[in-house]
């Protein structure tokens, strides 16, 4: 009965998410209680925005590194017959998660920086506030920034032409496709960098 339960919840998408999230606000609960509370203060605030921006941001990069890794070198080896599922279905909403999920870690990554005071030295690289961990975190936010950027003013207009949700000749359809890629690239790229310097930020001052 139990395994008839469970395959009924991980058959749908909702249901499993809804369920993680139960499970989630339970253990949320019992850390809670077994910790006599928490105080409703800017520690709890900033714990709740780095989770979100943890979990935003895992989305991100996961369908960053899904379009560079898996999507994009395997095109070619897809039958034309198949690639309107890629194209029409499963790349559309890729994109949707993709640039939604950008906005969310650049948001939760400002109010963190705001929360925990470090905002402005660390959006002017640490010049004059000691260098360290300011510039550590300020580098991962522009990065940050550059890459969210390029998803919604490069990426996604591209995309749109390039997977003819916008009407457009052949030749800049093509165009599009290809300058979509490069920038999607160039986000690979800086993705390491970028994650480099986050963690150094937590870890290593």
């Amino acid at each position: 009965m139990l395994q008839s339960y469970m395959v009924k919840i991980l058959s749908s998408l909702p249901k499993t998410i809804h369920t993680s999230l139960a499970i989630s606000i339970l253990l949320f609960l019992g850390l809670f209680f077994n910790n006599e509370g928490f105080d409703i203060d800017r520690i709890f605030w900033s714990w709740f925005f780095r989770y979100l921006h943890v979990i935003s941001g895992i989305m991100w990069i996961g369908l960053l590194w899904y379009f560079n890794f898996i999507q994009i070198p395997n095109m070619a080896k897809i039958p034309d017959e198949h690639k309107p599922a890629i194209g029409k279905v499963i790349a559309p909403a890729a994109l949707f998660y993709f640039r939604w999920a950008a906005v969310v870690t650049i948001l939760t990554g400002l109010i963190l920086g705001l929360l925990n005071g470090y905002l402005h030295e660390a959006m002017t690289l640490g010049i004059g506030s000691g260098g360290g961990r300011n510039t550590a975190i300020g580098i991962g936010m522009w990065l940050g920034l550059a890459m969210a950027l390029n998803v919604w003013f490069v990426i996604w207009p591209n995309q749109k032409r390039a997977l003819g949700i916008v009407e457009c000749d052949p030749e800049l359809k093509a165009k599009s496709a290809r300058t979509a890629m490069l920038f999607s690239r160039t986000n690979t790229l800086l993705s390491l960098p970028m994650l480099l310097s986050m963690v150094a930020a937590q870890n290593l001052y």
